[in-house]
């Protein structure tokens, strides 16, 4: 039987962090629909870390649902694939959620493109996903196929899949991690993915377990999420996979809290997974390994959380890459008229959007409308030296330290203090009695540091 809980290396839980509300229950029990086909998407051409896409098409030129219509711009770069079939508008740039300011490419929906009445949910999620075809794909191919499908990390960061699972013969790999833990409050995209694409899942962890060749292949999931657990566990059985439950807590889902939770392994300051010999995977990217594998389609579509008490209808929605969020909100019943903030992502790491047109990207794992008594501001004081900062940081850092250099543009002593190993997780700023913006001064600090 699939082992559950117990017999995996780490304790199922690390050191500090926080545990806010989960405010699970506006979307979790929500099934995902499919948003009605856009009449026009606005494409970034920088959805990813690393090099922006080369734009391949031209003004007026008609695209195919599924064409790439921009190449890799290097090594760290990925494909893009439209998402629907119509005709390319004039290139502009265009404000991402996170505030950068990257080249889009518009794309006007041809009326007879794929939609609901298309079959598209079946053709992302739906279906049949045997594990008796892996053995029909080499390591290579599965890489190559990754690589070709465009596919990046669906858990935020948006790290090209295939140079994750590639094989560095310099660190080699012996455990994948699979992140299905999404301990972000409020977002459940990929809770439901677990739900209803628990075979998928499945095929897709073990096809980048075969890439980067990990033997050790675990897919964690926080305790609050035992159904999903139990949709998993008839495809994992009898494979090398195992289901370890973690701790309901914030940020197990970051990458060195879980492999600290399931390996008992710590990444060094500044390390990467692969330092200890492990690859983490969010578990929304699976069904994509698997769907580009398995069925040969790029990544075009993803899950998205619609939720929070200032949305009418909350939603977990498949839908394009390049759709604008307001087409999501309205899709979703729109807004309440006490909605005081729109967040892209959860309201712990995500980023508060200005304007509706910004596009959903490879990355966008939810959006969270939080009405008046959601945000109610308080008084920021002078720091009262608590230390509760220091207590919750499950890095280990010292918020106060890297928040007061960033303030002064003191760069050397923000190096001193790690400003850069900061996960920017929100734990300090959560737990800090004087209301100090401790995580947007980090990231000021960061971005700033860059510019220099």
């Amino acid at each position: 039987m699939t082992k559950v809980a117990v017999n995996y290396p780490g304790k199922g839980t690390f050191e500090r962090g926080i545990h806010p509300p989960e405010m699970k229950q506006w979307a979790e029990d929500k099934s995902i629909s499919v948003l009605p086909t856009p009449k026009e998407l606005y494409i970034p051409l920088l959805q990813h870390v690393g090099a922006p896409a080369k734009l391949l098409v031209a003004p007026k030129e008609q695209v195919v649902y599924g064409q790439v219509i921009a190449e890799a711009g290097g090594f760290i770069s990925a494909p893009i694939h439209s998402p629907v079939a119509g005709v390319v508008g004039r290139g502009a740039n265009i404000t991402l959620a996170n505030g950068r300011h990257v080249p889009m490419v518009p794309v006007v929906t041809a009326s007879d493109s794929v939609g609901a009445a298309d079959g598209i949910y079946e053709d992302m999620l739906g279906g049949e996903w045997p594990l008796s075809l892996l053995d029909d794909f080499s390591p290579e191919e599965i890489v190559d196929k990754i690589k070709q499908a465009g596919i990046v990390g669906q858990g935020g960061a948006a790290f090209p899949t295939f140079v994750k699972v590639l094989k560095n013969k310099d660190k080699p790999v012996d455990a994948l991690v699979i992140n299905g833990c999404e301990c972000e409050p409020y977002l459940t995209a990929d809770h439901r993915v677990m739900l209803e694409a628990p075979q998928a899942v499945i095929a897709g962890t073990l096809l980048a377990a075969k890439a980067s060749g990990a033997k050790a292949i675990y897919i964690a999931v926080e305790s609050n999420k035992m159904d999903a657990v139990e949709a998993l566990r008839p495809y994992a059985q009898g494979t090398a996979v195992t289901l370890a439950v973690v701790e309901t807590r914030y940020p197990m889902g970051g990458e060195k809290q879980t492999v600290r939770a399931v390996t008992g392994r710590t990444i060094p300051t500044g390390g990467l997974p692969l330092d200890v010999g492990v690859v983490v995977m969010n578990v929304s990217t699976t069904w994509a390994v698997a769907r580009a594998v398995l069925r040969g389609k790029p990544l075009t579509h993803r899950v998205i959380t619609v939720t929070g008490r200032g949305i009418a209808e909350p939603k977990n929605v498949l839908a394009p890459v390049g759709v604008p969020l307001q087409e999501l909100i309205d899709f979703c019943g729109g807004l309440k008229a006490d909605t005081a903030r729109i967040i892209a992502g959860g309201p712990m790491m995500g980023f508060t959007v200005g304007n509706l047109k910004t596009p959903v990207t490879k990355g966008t794992s939810g959006i969270t409308v939080m009405t008046l008594d959601d945000v109610h501001e308080e008084e920021t004081t002078h720091c009262v030296r608590c230390g509760r900062c220091v207590d919750v940081c499950p890095l280990n850092l010292i918020p106060t330290k890297m928040a007061l250099a960033a303030k002064n543009k003191d760069w050397e002593l923000a190096k001193k203090y790690h400003i850069g190993a900061c996960m920017e997780c929100g734990c300090c700023a959560y737990s800090c009695p004087a209301n100090i913006p401790l995580v947007q001064l980090i990231r000021m600090g960061k971005v700033q540091m860059l510019k220099k």
